[in-house]
């Protein structure tokens, strides 16, 4: 299993079906997973993502001591990001109630760092600050309204907030939001950042937000 994510396939595997898990040999526990019926597609290696691999230079740059993910989904971000800072703690957030379920066997298989959070990504039960940074991945063009979203990240992150959409349109019915690098910009400013700087990848724009005084 080269091309995945083994370590995280393998927690996975273990927090899902304890009993397969168990087995010594790897590549005997992912062929009876599989047999099982356990999709492990989803572990397959990411980092090659124009976006992905942006994203984890700029939190190479940062440095960050604890991290809060909105709207994991499937893990196309988390699972590079757990394998790249294999000591950083990370709170994946997540309403999809199956999806949520794959976090948390995840983290259940040994990935104990990894904290997962249900609910709305608007209102969170955390205080203020207590992140040192927030991603907000190829989900704000999804919200009817961005605003709400993009300020809770803010009040989360003691540093910076890290935001990702789409730069041009596409087929994807659920994007109800097309951003463009000032749109983008007046978004993070107005939900509290104090700087917003952005950066073009492949069909995306990438805007760090500064959050603590410069």
């Amino acid at each position: 299993m080269t091309d995945f994510y083994e370590q995280l396939a393998a927690a996975y595997v273990r927090g899902m079906r304890p009993d397969i898990g168990s087995t010594a040999d790897p590549a005997e526990m992912f062929a009876q997973a599989r047999a099982a019926g356990l999709k492990l597609h989803r572990f397959k290696r990411t980092m090659d993502l124009p976006r992905v691999r942006a994203v984890l230079g700029i939190l190479r740059g940062v440095a960050p001591e604890s991290l809060i993910d909105f709207g994991t989904g499937r893990g196309v971000f988390l699972w590079p990001l757990l394998d790249a800072f294999p000591h950083l703690p990370v709170t994946a957030v997540e309403r999809d109630e199956r999806r949520l379920g794959h976090l948390e066997a995840v983290r259940r298989g040994g990935v104990e760092r990894l904290a997962v959070a249900s609910g709305d990504a608007d209102a969170l039960p955390f205080e203020a600050g207590s992140f040192d940074v927030a991603t907000v991945l190829e989900v704000l063009e999804h919200q009817h309204d961005p605003l709400p979203m993009a300020r809770e990240a803010v009040r989360l992150a003691r540093r910076f907030v890290i935001a990702s959409v789409p730069s041009k349109p596409d087929d994807n019915p659920e994007h109800v939001q097309l951003f463009t690098r000032e749109t983008l910009k007046a978004l993070l400013m107005q939900a509290g950042a104090r700087s917003v700087t952005v950066e073009y990848v492949l069909g995306h724009m990438i805007g760090v937000s500064r959050v603590c005084p410069t």
